[in-house]
């Protein structure tokens, strides 16, 4: 396993933990840190054990988005020649095959709520706090923030964090359906870890399947989504997995699948 400046990565079998390690610049995002990611990402689809990742940060917040050095420094050249290499680092999280699991405490602001935007499903502790904040600095969301948001919680609210910059706690986040669960700080990890093992204990192509299927389904017409339904299940239906799913069911045993 690389050794990473900005990042902790933990491998565990199937699950691997990407952590914010920047708690003295608040886990502030960047040109250094997101390099990092697409380094992380490289690695972690080089190992196909890998199921499902959970992503979470040290320190008192998770991230408070963009470093404003960073944000100074740059120009419209380095946006031009770096921003659709920068975009897909998010987009990666979204489209690889594990599953990713967003575990956020404390502050999330603008580049990481575009992060957590691309995850799969995200948990928060009953601290957390999410905006969009780069209007207030002359821009508008540059890493997916202004496609992804209203996917998940609908033009309106999205307009709303986007354009006012208004900032929402925990409780909000689930209603307006950004957050799929709220728990107390302490039960945070532990929760992540819960919900990545019942993952990995289905079968992993049918995970697979899965995901890919949801995330069209954003994109796609129905009669494009209903294809890939059949193509998965066409696929699915042959596999070893899918015939030890079932056996072990009426077996009344713990499934041993094979990714077969």
């Amino acid at each position: 396993m690389a050794e990473y400046e900005f990042f902790k990565l933990n491998i565990e079998g199937p699950i691997a933990t990407v952590t914010l390690s920047r708690p003295d610049r608040m886990n502030a995002m960047g040109v250094g840190p997101w390099k990092e990611i697409h380094l992380i990402q490289d690695e972690i689809e080089a190992n196909r054990e890998i199921r499902v990742v959970i992503i979470k940060a040290d320190g008192p917040h998770f991230s408070v988005g963009i470093d404003l050095k960073d944000l100074a420094g740059s120009s419209s050249d380095f946006v031009i020649d770096n921003i659709n290499r920068l975009q897909r680092t998010y987009t990666r999280w979204q489209e690889m095959n594990a599953v990713v699991i967003a575990a956020v405490h404390g502050l999330c602001y603008g580049a990481a709520t575009e992060m957590i935007c691309a995850c799969d499903i995200r948990i928060a502790s009953e601290d957390a706090k999410f905006g969009m904040q780069e209007v207030r600095f002359g821009l508008s969301p540059d890493m997916g923030g202004t496609q992804r948001l209203p996917r998940l919680i609908g033009a309106g609210q999205a307009k709303r964090l986007i354009l006012a910059c208004e900032e929402i706690d925990a409780k909000e986040a689930r209603e307006i359906g950004f957050i799929e669960i709220v728990v107390p700080r302490e039960e945070l990890y532990a929760r992540a870890e819960k919900l990545a093992k019942k993952i990995v204990n289905n079968p992993p192509w049918a995970v697979r399947f899965g995901k890919k299927a949801i995330n069209a389904s954003l994109d796609s017409s129905i009669a494009g989504g209903l294809l890939l339904e059949q193509i998965q299940s066409t696929f699915c239906c042959g596999t070893q997995d899918q015939k030890e799913a079932i056996q072990s069911f009426f077996e009344k045993r713990k499934p041993e699948f094979q990714d077969k």
